[in-house]
């Protein structure tokens, strides 16, 4: 029986999507890449452009169907906070991975990009209010504060914490971004 191979392109994809999260983008070459995808370094440049637009193209978390799009307004916190939570492994290994090459000249302008149309830009049309745009990158801060504190930090009193008890509390520190209480 003959093994099927991949189109090229989905093979990178593939290999990249592999290999970026555990060896770092520093720790990645293209003739990684190439090697573990069965083609030619060539062929990653002609088909990426670059190894950083390549691990820009990879890095990112799938949000087709996340919270911040398809949860209502009223629970969002919550929700977004229990959908990292149940997704920790590819969330750990994205965060991880864009953090480590966040001093990559290549690769901090497209973060900054990412950052914004991601998580910002989604959350901001949601919300309403002169503040909804400073409400959206504090909301974003937020978020990024607990992923540092589990995964780069490694708080053992909050990975031993019951993951019901951070998306109850982590996710009302969040609703309070979104919707907040009016100011009298």
């Amino acid at each position: 029986m003959t093994e099927r191979r991949l189109p090229a392109r989905e093979a990178i994809r593939e290999a990249a999507a592999r290999l970026f999260p555990v060896n770092g983008y520093a720790g990645t070459s293209v003739r990684d890449i190439a090697g573990e995808a069965g083609v030619d370094a060539a062929l990653v440049i002609r088909h990426f452009g670059s190894k950083e637009q390549l691990f820009v193209t990879i890095m990112q978390l799938d949000l087709d169907h996340q919270p911040l799009i398809d949860e209502p307004i009223e629970t969002l916190g919550e929700r977004f906070i229990q959908f990292i939570l149940d997704g920790a492994d590819q969330v750990r290994g994205t965060f991880l991975a864009l953090l480590r090459a966040s001093d990559s000249d290549g690769v901090a302008p497209r973060l900054r990009e990412m950052h914004d149309a991601a998580f910002v830009a989604p959350l901001r049309a949601r919300l309403s209010g002169a503040d909804a745009e400073l409400r959206a990158r504090l909301a974003a801060a937020l978020v990024g504060g607990l992923l540092y504190s589990l995964w780069v930090v490694g708080d053992e009193e909050l990975l031993a914490t019951d993951h019901r008890d951070i998306v109850r509390h982590y996710g009302a520190l969040l609703q309070s971004l979104i919707t907040p209480a009016p100011i009298e």
